[in-house]
């Protein structure tokens, strides 16, 4: 009889290779005995959040990465009480995807955002939308019978609340897994979890339900066996020949709690697929319709790609990678699916800390596709050690944890193990992880410092060149400033001394002392306290005399000329007036005084 115990001895990664190739590997010899040491942690599952927008509401959508964007639409179909058909849900960063494509695919956030177009359908009515807004306002009292005690329990939800999350409430009091809750009472519209108690069909505000536990397949396995192994003792007791089980209506599969192979539908795996990711696809479903909904998240997509999801991201993101080797014909397959794999503690510790990847090994074709996959990337060694595997020793279960230039091979577990055990070697395998995760944390955290160092330093750097950039313009800018300003001036002063000039050329020939005309003469200060002089015609007009102070430099639109006795701005009189007339004859002292 296969004992299942692991021996100890060293964990073969690619790089041993050389060291091993003359001991001929056995069971599970080649693999690292790891002990566990914690206790078992149940947390939930990993989910993809969406928040979904129509029109003037938002619906919140959890799921998780297995399922499908067909899944979605038909949440919504309940929560806003639109066909799928009619809906165009958009949104998505990789263009627009029918209702067939898987989100784990679409390699997306945790948190996501879309919305839905309904070109199709007219805009509702406000008052439909406010009483459906009441309704979701509205709470619900459930009377919730539990069956087998006769036990009630007075319940109050929202409107908003979901018929799922009445059924994990219940679960919390009656510690009836939701998979193995028997249900009576709820309308026939409730015909999805995804519901809200408000579009359900509840009667407001009491409604009364009953739970019970549904016989499991296993449960009823298991009497038959014990009907079985009762019929063989008495058969013995008689002295009668022992006879083979199947004379009472049993084989041997369904002894060992497993179905014939040849009464299943469809296999776990088409043959010689030629995408890994549509394999998985089909493995995912093929598990769900036989072992229920309550099972690991199978990544979708190829062991590199699985690799790259569970090794190569951030060192705080990296997780451990479980590969679940399937074969339909071992005799424990069903036991360590239903049993083992879907117990809900050990669904729940895989998908916070494992991805985990899932091949059929039942054909030939996909066995040596798979033995040629792990000889690339563990080595031969692993690859024979899996070779040698006898058919009763499936399933097993990797794992892998992945090192900075190779893959290692934590532990192999083989099919005839507990739910305890299991979770124990898992744990184990993760404190292995945590702390080569902690390392690997260390080191990038002490990388990212030095890069960042080095960016403050090019920050810095490349901000000193600015400022002495920004330096240099402005100067430059000052010097053009400058260079304009004193262009505008010397245009200025050369436009002024072409008038001067203009009106110098334009004065009257001054008269002479002995002139027999009435001559005046003006003597005029400056405002630097020079005097000048002249003689002019006490007929010339007093334009004639601006224009001699504008010709020696200041014009009369910027200077006032002052008379003395009496004290007069003479710029004030009529420029056409004579000397004579403006009286500044036969002589007067002016003085020039700049304008304000």
């Amino acid at each position: 009889e296969y004992s299942g115990e692991t021996l100890h001895g060293p964990a073969y990664g690619p790089t041993s290779h050389s060291t091993a190739a003359s001991s001929t590997p056995s069971s599970s010899s080649a693999f690292r005995h790891v002990v566990p040491s914690r206790q078992i942690v149940e947390r939930q599952p990993r989910m993809l959040d969406f928040r979904v927008e129509y029109r003037d509401r938002n619906v919140d959508v959890v799921l998780e990465d297995t399922s499908t964007v067909g899944d979605i639409k038909h949440i919504l179909e309940n929560e806003l009480q639109i066909p799928a058909s009619k809906m165009l849900l958009k949104g998505w960063k990789t263009g627009d995807v029918d209702d067939s494509t898987v989100l784990k695919s679409l390699h997306l956030p945790k948190n996501n955002s879309l919305y839905v177009l309904t070109p199709e359908l007219p805009p509702p009515s406000s008052s439909h939308s406010g009483a459906l807004q009441e309704s979701l306002n509205q709470n619900f009292m459930l009377i919730v019978t539990h069956r087998e005690v006769q036990r009630e329990y007075n319940l109050n939800f929202s409107g908003s609340s979901t018929i799922q999350e009445v059924k994990r409430n219940v679960y919390d009091l009656t510690s009836i897994p939701v998979r193995h809750q028997l249900w009576e009472g709820w309308p026939p519209s409730a015909t999805d979890d995804s519901m809200t108690l408000a579009v359900s069909g509840l009667t407001f505000p009491c409604h009364r339900l009953t739970v019970g536990r549904r016989s499991s397949p296993v449960q009823t396995r298991e009497q038959s066996e014990e009907q079985c192994t009762d019929v063989h003792m008495v058969s013995d007791s008689d002295g009668d020949d022992f006879e083979d089980a199947t004379e009472f209506g049993v084989d041997d599969g369904e002894m060992f709690g497993v179905a014939s192979s040849a009464l299943r539908k469809s296999p776990m795996m088409p043959e010689n697929a030629e995408n890994e990711g549509d394999a998985l696809l089909q493995f995912t479903a093929e598990f769900s319709s036989r072992y229920g909904d309550c099972h690991p998240v199978y990544f979708i997509g190829s062991l590199e790609a699985a690799f790259q999801e569970a090794f190569y991201g951030k060192a705080r993101d990296r997780k451990l990678l479980a590969i679940y080797l399937h074969h339909d014909e071992s005799v424990l397959t069903n036991v360590f699916c239903s049993q083992m794999l879907c117990a809900e503690s050990i669904v729940s510790y895989l998908s916070q800390n494992f991805i985990t990847w899932a091949w059929d090994m039942t054909k030939e074709a996909n066995r040596a596709r798979f033995l040629t996959m792990c000889t690339r990337h563990f080595g031969s060694v692993v690859a024979q050690t899996i070779r040698t595997q006898k058919t009763d020793q499936f399933p097993l279960f990797l794992i892998i944890m992945g090192k900075r230039s190779s893959n290692e091979v934590l532990n192999v577990i083989q099919g005839n193990t507990t739910v305890d055990e299991l979770m124990m070697r898992l744990m184990a395998a993760m404190e292995i992880f945590s702390a080569q995760q902690q390392e690997d944390i260390k080191d990038e955290d002490e990388r990212e410092a030095r890069e960042n160092v080095k960016r403050e330093q090019d920050e810095a750097y490349r901000i000193s060149l600015e400022a002495d950039r920004a330096k240099r313009e402005a100067q430059e800018r000052e010097m053009a400033e400058q260079f304009r300003l004193e262009q505008i001036r010397k245009e200025q002063e050369e436009e002024r001394e072409a008038i001067r000039l203009s009106l110098e050329q334009s004065l009257p020939p001054e008269p002479k002392e002995e002139s027999t005309e009435s001559v005046s003469k003006l003597r005029i200060r400056t405002p630097s306290g020079e005097f000048f002089e002249r003689r002019f015609l006490a007929s010339s007009k007093l334009q004639v005399v601006f224009d001699f102070v504008a010709s020696k430099g200041y014009p009369w639109e910027e200077y006032k000329l002052l008379g003395t006795f009496p004290r007069r701005d003479v710029t004030q009189l009529d420029p056409n007036k004579s000397l004579l007339e403006v009286k500044l004859y036969p002589q007067e002292t002016l003085f020039l005084e700049a304008k304000e």
